[in-house]
């Protein structure tokens, strides 16, 4: 457990209950986050998750989400804006580092941390577009799309495994099955294909993961989900966009979403490889 003073502000592990408060801080940033996205996150690291308060009051927050011995992800860095230039921010980043210990850390930053994060050690991989806007409703019905609940749990896992830096079967479970999550599974031939989730939000209902075999399976699911959102009353929706798969900023255009604002994928050393074309829609800019 990592607890820290520094002066007067102290930085301790945070609670589940704690991080509402912080997702109201995102949300002021106009990051759009998830309306009930943080039970899954504390799923995966209970311990990955920090806040800084001076005087007991909180200021500061950031996540270090450990999926395993070699890989952690680094999100929510954030400092209530009427106090930053203080050092807060800063003194919460030092003491929450630690949780990472030897593991290869991966973020997206914005582009106005991006040179910080340099000078931390990070390097840029590639760019990320969150992509926004109305999916049209397609001409017929979307088939070979089911609920990801008749799935194996355990050959989901292992499509998502594919796609990701680090297995994550418990997040994994957690997120399909999260109150308000919508998740799909492409099946072709009996096996998945791909799949996605979708899930209310601030603003825009948001996307994440849209991973899937080829474009044409992406561009199934894309559709099967914008329908799920509209059904629990968001009309658009959000999608966030690795220029590592090309492929993916083209399904966006075809189906008339725009790109709104950029993050840099950013890594501190070595991870493990990913099946790059499949990667139409990254889970979230806070968890990778």
């Amino acid at each position: 457990m990592v607890s820290v003073s520094s002066g007067s502000l102290s930085v301790s592990p945070a609670t589940v209950t704690d991080w509402e408060l912080v997702r109201s801080w995102a949300a002021e940033e106009g990051w759009n986050p998830g309306a009930a996205d943080a039970g899954a996150f504390f799923t995966q690291d209970p311990g990955g998750f920090f806040l800084g308060r001076l005087d007991g009051e909180p200021v500061s927050a950031i996540s270090v989400v450990t999926y395993d011995d070699a890989y952690a992800f680094l999100g929510f860095y954030l400092v209530r804006p009427e106090l930053r230039g203080h050092g807060h921010g800063i003194a919460t980043w030092r003491a929450a580092l630690a949780h990472a210990g030897g593991r290869a850390i991966g973020l997206d930053g914005v582009p106005a941390q991006q040179d910080n994060y340099r000078r931390s050690g990070f390097t840029t991989a590639y760019r990320t577009a969150r992509y926004v806007g109305e999916v049209p409703a397609p001409d017929a019905p979307v088939t070979g799309v089911v609920p990801a609940d008749r799935i194996d749990p355990a050959v989901l896992a292992a499509y998502d495994a594919a796609c990701h830096h680090a297995d994550r079967p418990r997040f994994l479970a957690a997120w399909v099955a999260t109150p308000g999550h919508r998740a799909l599974v492409r099946v072709a031939d009996g096996r998945p294909v791909g799949y996605g989730v979708v899930r209310p939000a601030r603003d825009e209902a948001r996307i994440g993961p849209l991973f899937a075999d080829t474009p044409a399976d992406a561009g199934a699911l894309l559709d099967a989900l914008a329908a799920e959102a509209r059904d629990f009353g968001s009309d658009r929706i959000a999608v966030d966009m690795p220029e590592s798969n090309p492929a993916a900023a083209r399904l966006a255009e075809e189906r008339g979403l725009r790109p709104t604002f950029e993050t840099a994928r950013m890594y501190t050393g070595p991870v493990r490889p990913v099946a790059r074309e499949r990667v139409f829609g990254v889970t979230t800019l806070e968890l990778g």
